[in-house]
C-alpha cells in the first residue's frame, strides 16, 4: 500500500478509471457480439424484421468508435474490430 498522499490519489484514479474502461469494454463487446449474431441468423434465414442486422451493426460500429474515442480501445484496434464486422454484414449493410 502506498504511503504518499499523490500515489494514494493516483490509485484511487486508476481504480476509477479501470472500472470505467471495463464498462466500456463490455459494452463494445456485447454490442459487436449482438451484431455478429443477427449477421448469422440473417445468412440463416432466421432473422427478424429486416432492418434488425443493419440497425445491430450500426450500434456496433458506433460503440466501437466511441470506446477508441475514449481511449479505452486503441484506433487501429477500433479500425480493425470494425472492418471483421464489415466484412462479415450483408451487402446492403454496408453502403
Amino acid at each position: 500500500m502506498a504511503n504518499i498522499k499523490s500515489q494514494i490519489k493516483r490509485n484511487r484514479q486508476n481504480e476509477k478509471r479501470r472500472l470505467r474502461n471495463r464498462a466500456a469494454r463490455s459494452e463494445m463487446r456485447t454490442r459487436a457480439k449482438n451484431a455478429f449474431q443477427a449477421i448469422e441468423a440473417e445468412r440463416q434465414g432466421r432473422g427478424g424484421e429486416p432492418g434488425d442486422t443493419e440497425a445491430a451493426v450500426v450500434v456496433a460500429v458506433k460503440r466501437i468508435d466511441k470506446a477508441a474515442a475514449q481511449g479505452v480501445i486503441h484506433p487501429n484496434q477500433a479500425a480493425r474490430r470494425k472492418s471483421r464486422l464489415m466484412k462479415r454484414a450483408p451487402a446492403q449493410s454496408q453502403a
